[in-house]
């Protein structure tokens, strides 16, 4: 069976987040799909297979870290469409069935993918005890996304300290159910970008996600919420960077970026 390793939410390789995708006729057990993960060392490989016509869904859709299955996953999901429409598996609009339920994909003429993702509720919650100190940062705000993707979103004072976080990790992974998105507003939107934000995701096995889809969800309407915009732009990563667009639209975000095959080979195991 066919690998590939894609660049989402990029048009250029070597930039953005790279996801491994695996195209099946039908999951394989569990033990199986962990190991390829492992083998792969991405922050995510995605496993998908075909569904019967005329039901809710066209594929099915999984998740792997090296470490654990993760509920949602934007970067590989966009990943999975774009190698659904290289190959021809799929010519208009994708639904996926995932554990986080039905989630849509579109692709455009520009080469461009549109996920269609539940909007993440946003808690405001007391920063927890350490957190500031485990970011090197003084913390302005602090939102909870437990119900829905288990990330702390944490706002800072500007894009500088953003691009400048170097925590302590092992500090982080007692503090948030899934990761830490740090996020601040552009320092300059002509840049082409509305904000920033950098993952942490230690208690999944991934030190830093370069762009991290399904964050922005709730980072979507975090920044509509303060920019007055519903749609936006938001730039994420550190050694790694890449664009998503946001649109919110009430309980669906849509989430929209390029995407690059940059490996391909043959899985033998």
């Amino acid at each position: 069976m066919r690998i590939r390793i894609v660049d989402a939410f990029t048009d250029r390789p070597f930039s953005g987040n790279p996801a491994g995708v695996v195209l099946l006729d039908a999951f394989p057990d569990d033990t199986w799909l962990r190991n390829v993960a492992r083998e792969v060392n991405l922050s995510e490989t995605a496993f998908a297979h075909p569904l019967p016509e005329g039901g809710e869904a066209d594929w099915a859709l999984r998740w792997f870290t090296p470490a654990t299955e993760v509920d949602m996953c934007g970067h590989a999901t966009l990943a999975t469409a774009h190698v659904l429409r290289e190959t021809g598996r799929a010519t208009g609009p994708v639904r996926f069935a995932a554990r986080c339920g039905l989630l849509g994909a579109t692709a455009h003429e520009d080469g461009t993918v549109t996920l269609d993702f539940p909007t993440s509720a946003l808690t405001p919650v007391k920063a927890p005890d350490g957190l500031a100190e485990a970011l090197g940062a003084p913390v302005l705000s602090v939102h909870d996304t437990a119900a829905h993707i288990g990330d702390l979103v944490v706002e800072v004072a500007d894009e500088a300290t953003v691009r400048g976080i170097a925590p302590d990790l092992a500090a982080l992974a007692g503090l948030a159910e899934r990761g830490t998105i740090v996020t601040a507003a552009a320092e300059d939107p002509a840049r082409g970008y509305d904000f920033v934000s950098r993952g942490f995701f230690p208690a999944v096995g991934i030190d830093e996600d370069p762009v991290t889809g399904s964050a922005h969800t709730a980072l979507a309407p975090f920044w509509s919420a303060r920019l007055g915009r519903t749609e936006l732009t938001g730039l994420q990563g550190g050694a790694r960077t890449g664009l998503v667009r946001t649109s919110l639209h009430g309980e669906r975000t849509l989430l929209t970026g390029h995407a690059v095959t940059v490996i391909e080979g043959e899985l033998r195991a």
